[in-house]
């Protein structure tokens, strides 16, 4: 439950300007699409894919670190993990169940032919795309439990893309196409004033203290 009166309280703090633009950005999130990387090895294709996913307005990410541990690059990622939400997963296992249990279908991306075209693809239903490994791509339980094949069309030479340029390609796709639907995309309003909050306490470098002070004020 958002508290509306702190949230009030704490755009005190912040400029005009500020406030207007999460409510503007705010407005333009969604989870009906959402993004996994299952197993990445370069530390700066995770971090590129979180800044895609604030970049096409995809609130969610998830990160599956099954086989290494790994933390995200805040340089490449540009700030980009203030505002994108980060799910971390040791085990695939319990990043597909979370999925199938909030309604996601299971979107494998790879470039063999049995694959769907992107342009085909169906945007009417909640979506959690899957990107693999740069080397050998999505993992067999992946695979196995994927609800549709997806890939980019490609005319050259070359096989396969840089994950992130995958991610950015498809998500500028689907997206766009989503915004232009009829779909109810958007973040419910509970939804959009608790990231307005979150966004809002990043953004106050003395937010400990103006939280004492306000809880003080107000007996809490």
């Amino acid at each position: 439950m958002v508290d509306y009166q702190l949230l009030a309280y704490l755009e005190t703090f912040l400029t005009e300007r500020r406030n207007v633009l999460f409510k503007k950005v705010v407005s333009k999130r969604t989870r009906h699409f959402t993004v996994v990387t299952e197993d990445v090895f370069q530390l700066h294709n995770t971090s590129a894919v979180m800044r895609t996913c604030d970049i096409f307005g995809i609130q969610d990410l998830h990160v599956v670190e099954e086989i290494k541990g790994k933390r995200i690059d805040k340089e490449i990622a540009l700030g980009a993990q203030k505002w994108v939400d980060l799910y971390r997963y040791d085990k695939i296992d319990s990043c597909l169940n979370v999925l199938k249990e909030k309604g996601y279908r299971i979107i494998a991306t790879t470039p063999h032919e049995e694959a769907l075209k992107l342009e085909d693809f169906d945007i009417t239903q909640k979506a959690a795309f899957f990107f693999g490994k740069e080397s050998s791509g999505l993992s067999d339980k992946v695979i196995s439990k994927a609800d549709e094949f997806l890939k980019i069309p490609m005319y050259g030479f070359t096989e396969s893309l840089n994950i992130s340029v995958s991610a950015a390609i498809i998500l500028q796709d689907v997206v766009s196409k989503l915004r232009r639907s009829e779909i109810p995309w958007q973040l419910t309003e509970e939804e959009q004033s608790e990231k307005r909050l979150e966004w809002t306490m990043k953004s106050i470098k003395s937010i400990t203290g103006v939280l004492k002070k306000y809880k003080e004020t107000n007996n809490i």
